[in-house]
């Protein structure tokens, strides 16, 4: 994939979403590694904020966001 096809994919509705769905996920993951959390999550305001709020939803709403991304891989996979 080159830069100019991710680029395209971003800014597509359908590319917004998995990319959400995404970076909620890997800072949910990255609030269970110790050493990440505290490097990367322990700010909770400005641009490092994101990364600490995108965990916490993915660990409360685990539920919505697994399946919203099973949601979404059926459609990239099926629809798409």
């Amino acid at each position: 994939m080159t830069i100019t096809n991710f680029f395209l994919t971003v800014y597509s509705l359908d590319g917004l979403l998995v990319f959400g769905l995404l970076f909620v996920c890997t800072c949910a993951y990255f609030r269970k590694v110790p050493r990440l959390k505290t490097w990367l999550l322990s700010e909770k305001r400005g641009v490092w904020g994101v990364f600490y709020k995108a965990a916490v939803i993915g660990t409360r709403l685990h539920a919505a966001v697994a399946i919203s991304c099973v949601v979404m891989a059926f459609y990239v996979l099926f629809v798409k």
